[in-house]
């Protein structure tokens, strides 16, 4: 019984045998036969171009600022008080128009005690005058009048004239400082701020007034101010036109062209100061308004231009691909302005050089290239 057992589990095993090599030969065919199917594909061909210069004009776009072309504060120069005010926040006002009348007693005073004292001064210079001159008469006779008599008299007159002459300086400061109590539009424009009311004290700056009596802005013809960061303050020039807009007219673009240049960088932000100036005679631009402007940065020279996909900006280093002997170099450039498609590089490159369109880190420093295909830039 167990010699019959010992048998058929041999001839069991026998049959599991074949059966197993008969599926392993089943599927080794039918892997043969997806990879005869399937054969592998030849890796995409590497896209090269050719280095060529060219010039670049991009734009920025930077927040500015609207400011009145010219804008003042007027103070009182003596201390007074308002007597009457002719104008209002808003009020529109030309060159020498009266804008406000001070009152200060004290002067008046002080004028009249002036105007005496320069008539008694010119009083004494007639009489002196007068005996020098008679004396002088005198003297032509010989031996009537001493020398030192007439320059005695002499002395005396031109003495008093100078007397007299300080007294109508001094009458004409006052008379001057009098005409200060009205105060004149330097130049036309709006009046933008009003801080006191009539019969308020004012006085200079600190000295009974710490607000001005009033602002006065330019409106008609405004400046538009922009801080452009270093990097580009070298492609600015005096003669480009920018286009800017405001939150409050979204649907309407301004033009203006540049017309002064800083000519140095600010030592907080390290930018160059530009201003426009913008024509605004229908007055719908106000001062102080925020625009966003687009700034024009025109080429001034030729550089070496390329696809941005050719530019690899790694942790270690900024590079492009060049192809040299079929082989991948890594070639160090720096990165200039760029537009949505091409940029600025700067390296120790040539015009003619075949660079890979498309660069990235897996493509090693001198790994080779094959099947190598020229496109156009």
């Amino acid at each position: 019984m167990n010699c019959r057992t010992n048998k058929y589990r041999g001839i069991a095993y026998c049959v599991s045998f074949l059966m197993l090599s008969g599926l392993l030969g089943g599927c080794s065919s039918s892997s043969q036969k997806v990879a005869d199917q399937n054969p592998v594909a030849d890796p995409p061909a590497t896209e090269v171009f050719s280095l060529h210069k060219g010039k670049l004009s991009s734009d920025i776009r930077l927040p500015g600022e609207l400011i009145a072309f010219q804008q003042v504060d007027l103070y009182a120069k003596v201390n007074s008080f308002i007597s009457k005010m002719y104008v209002d926040i808003g009020s529109e006002v030309k060159q020498g128009q009266l804008l406000v009348t001070m009152e200060a007693p004290e002067l008046n005073s002080q004028l009249q005690a002036a105007a005496s004292r320069m008539k008694s001064q010119e009083a004494i210079y007639i009489a002196s005058k007068s005996n020098y001159d008679r004396l002088y008469e005198t003297s032509q006779t010989p031996g009537t009048v001493s020398q030192n008599d007439l320059d005695q008299a002499f002395a005396k007159k031109n003495s008093d004239l100078a007397q007299w002459e300080a007294a109508k300086s001094a009458y004409q400061e006052i008379a001057d400082t009098k005409q200060y109590l009205e105060i004149r539009a330097p130049f036309s424009g709006v009046i933008s701020s009003r801080n006191v009311n009539t019969g308020a004290y004012v006085g200079p700056s600190g000295k009974g007034s710490e607000l001005p009596i009033f602002t006065l802005q330019e409106q008609k013809k405004l400046r538009l101010a922009v801080s452009v960061p270093e990097a580009y303050a070298g492609y600015l020039n005096d003669k480009v036109k920018v286009h800017f807009e405001v939150r409050s007219l979204p649907n309407k673009q301004f033009t203006a062209r540049v017309k002064r240049l800083a000519g140095a960088l600010d030592d907080k932000l390290r930018s160059e100061r530009i201003e426009m100036d913008v024509e605004n005679n229908d007055k719908i631009l106000l001062p102080g308004m925020v625009a966003e402007v687009i700034v024009p940065l025109p080429a001034s020279d030729s550089t070496f231009l390329v696809p941005k996909t050719a530019f690899v900006n790694s942790t270690e280093k900024t590079f492009v691909i060049r192809v040299a002997d079929e082989k991948a170099e890594w070639v160090d450039v720096r990165k200039g302005r760029e537009d949505a498609k091409m940029m600025e590089i700067y390296g120790s490159l040539s015009p003619g050089d075949s660079l890979v369109k498309t660069a990235s880190e897996e493509i090693r420093n001198g790994s080779p290239l094959k099947r190598i295909t020229i496109v156009k830039q």
